[in-house]
């Protein structure tokens, strides 16, 4: 039977990330991929020129949870992205608690930063209340800069595997049962991720050559490609592994594009999927 994920995340009308990435990715996994829109913004945070719109819509969730409850809608797993109010964690746990599945994955990606600083409009305040949101995960997938921000430890730009396991122990001690922390790299030339199992204390490392370019909404790429491999039926390890593979064809898909500031070119990695 096909497995059915809920998604719940910002739309950006334009810029490859959170709901138009999550959407087609994980649909190319054979996944059913339901959406839960938590913003709509005219374009992502990043590179374009004026004022964005933003449009939050978290006075929507009581009743479109209502009329899902009412259908008795229920939901293989939750992936959840882009949060723009703090609010909306309530009405998140409350689907948590009555609208999923026997066993399904709580898969949490805490976009709200990386480079050492949080993203527009979010604060240390909303660091900890994602903290405590992220405290339900069965996957936590924060790169180094969101993970720190959460724990409040200090973000280093040049560590060891002390400091990343540090990091992992600290997610599973605020209730992250797993942790994939994303961004990891003890090479210049390499650039990967560190798996943590939470309950055998152990840390998986897998690297990709490191493309050395910074594109917008490849951590929505890798979180939508791992939540669709893990769903297909990979293990955790794996379904990180093939999403970092995912992501960087789509950079160097992008690679000879210079007016797609903007994203990378995820589709044609979809395209492309079954000759890989």
């Amino acid at each position: 039977m096909q497995k059915k994920l809920l998604t719940v995340q910002d739309i950006s009308c334009i810029g490859q990330c959170s709901l138009t990435v999550a959407m087609p990715i994980i649909s190319s996994y054979g996944i059913e991929t339901c959406i839960l829109p938590s913003a709509i913004l005219s374009t992502h945070t990043g590179g374009f020129k004026g004022k964005f719109t933003f449009r939050d819509l978290t006075d929507d969730f009581p009743e479109i949870i209502r009329h899902w409850t009412e259908n008795a809608i229920r939901f293989d797993a939750l992936y959840t992205g882009y949060i723009g109010n703090a609010k909306q964690f309530e009405y998140i746990n409350i689907i948590k608690n009555t609208l999923m599945a026997e066993g399904a994955p709580i898969i949490i990606d805490p976009a709200m930063g990386d480079n050492g600083r949080l993203y527009t409009g979010f604060d240390l305040e909303f660091a900890g209340k994602m903290a405590e949101y992220v405290s339900g995960s069965d996957y936590a997938l924060p790169n180094i800069t969101e993970a720190a921000f959460m724990l409040g430890a200090e973000f280093k730009t040049e560590y060891d595997e002390d400091y990343i396991l540090s990091i992992c122990r600290g997610m599973r001690d605020i209730g992250a049962k797993n942790t994939i922390l994303t961004g990891v790299s003890f090479e210049p030339e390499l650039l990967g991720i560190a798996a943590y199992n939470g309950e055998t204390d152990t840390v998986e490392y897998r690297f990709e050559k490191r493309i050395p370019v910074n594109m917008h909404g490849t951590g929505d790429i890798f979180a939508s490609a791992f939540a669709g491999a893990l769903l297909g039926g990979r293990t955790a390890v794996d379904a990180a592994s093939e999403a970092a593979v995912f992501v960087g064809r789509s950079i160097i898909n992008t690679l000879d594009q210079p007016d797609h500031f903007y994203g990378a070119n995820f589709e044609s990695v979809i395209a492309n999927k079954d000759k890989h």
